[in-house]
């Protein structure tokens, strides 16, 4: 396996835990989407089952070697002792098939009910077992509730592991059994070497651009690399300082983004806007900080607006970097005066 950058006071905690005389049941993975919750603790699922199960291996900060044979079950999906439960894909208007590009709305209460009546049965490779469930916010009320039952009395040698996003949207009678911990993002030296692992025809310089977008989530990196976040940048650096250029270099990009050929490129946008925004944002300070709040407000609002009311995305684009180009209105002077 190779080495998981970041996150390590995590994996030193869990591993003080697995051998201290205690080992607490439920875990709540809580922090950012993309930063790493899920991949952590696959990480720990599988050194945590690999150690139960054997052969023995030399332990290396938590390191479980490639070949073993539970690296291969988990990385395949087919190890009987590593549930994970997610969202299923979206039944078709017939109901005779399944979208996986189309997910469930939530974690339903028949999915943690079929959970209840696996974990009857004994472990088949070792004594331990985990369950993973990614989001557990996505569980509907129903489905949390008949956790919260598995979790008040939990069957013998069985982890949970909770990936949350919004760890307040629990139930509170979740988290009081669960151990919660916060995954902080990871540097931007760190995602630009999580990119470039993943994407090695990309040079150091795209990775580095990749990773300032991405705030510390490698996650939201990888998946902006279809963005073509360099040229934008370039776009939206133009509108940041007023240039004369900056009101036709909006109009393209608005275009570009625009047509069901971009559509996935829009939808990424709008999840990246608001961030690239609050940048600026932050960096303003002084007089303009609580304008520059309030345009991140409005445009966090028009992107989450976009979403859900399918907006036309060549307005919507065009509207958004307005913000931007409205943030540095704001910090000139003469504006300020009047």
């Amino acid at each position: 396996m190779s080495k998981l950058l970041g996150h390590d006071d995590v994996m030193t905690s869990f591993r003080a835990s697995l051998d201290g005389p205690r080992l607490h049941h439920g875990w709540i993975f809580a922090g950012p989407k993309g930063v790493g919750k899920a991949a952590l603790a696959q990480r720990l699922a599988t050194f945590h089952l690999a150690r139960a199960a054997g052969p023995a291996f030399a332990d290396h900060d938590m390191q479980v070697p490639d070949h073993h044979p539970i690296v291969k079950l988990i990385a395949a999906g087919t190890h009987p002792d590593f549930i994970r439960i997610e969202r299923l894909p979206r039944k078709s208007e017939k109901g005779d098939s399944s979208d996986p590009t189309k997910l469930a709305r939530n974690i339903s209460v028949d999915q943690i009910r079929a959970l209840r009546e696996q974990l009857h049965r004994t472990p088949s490779l070792s004594p331990q077992r985990v369950v993973m469930i990614d989001a557990a916010e996505d569980m509907e009320a129903g489905a949390a509730n008949a956790l919260l039952k598995i979790l008040e009395e939990p069957p013998a040698n069985t982890m949970f592991f909770l990936i949350s996003h919004m760890p307040g949207r629990l139930l509170p009678t979740i988290r009081s059994r669960c151990r919660l911990v916060r995954l902080r993002p990871l540097s931007n030296d760190q995602v630009a070497r999580i990119v470039a692992d993943h994407l090695p025809e990309l040079d150091m310089a795209a990775c580095k651009a990749l990773a300032l977008a991405a705030q510390g989530s490698p996650g939201q990196a990888l998946q902006y690399a279809e963005l073509d976040v360099a040229g934008i940048e370039s776009t939206l650096d133009k509108v940041e300082r007023g240039d004369p250029s900056a009101s036709a270099e909006r109009s393209l990009l608005s275009r570009q983004l625009a047509g069901k050929a971009a559509q996935s490129r829009f939808e990424l946008f709008l999840d990246y806007f608001p961030s690239r925004l609050a940048r600026s944002v932050r960096q303003s300070g002084g007089d303009t900080l609580a304008e520059g709040i309030a345009l991140w407000e409005r445009a966090s609002a028009l992107a989450n607006s976009a979403r859900r009311l399918s907006l036309d995305p060549e307005s919507t684009v065009y509207e958004l970097t307005g913000y931007l180009a409205a943030l540095h209105i704001s910090r000139t002077p003469s504006s300020r005066k009047s």
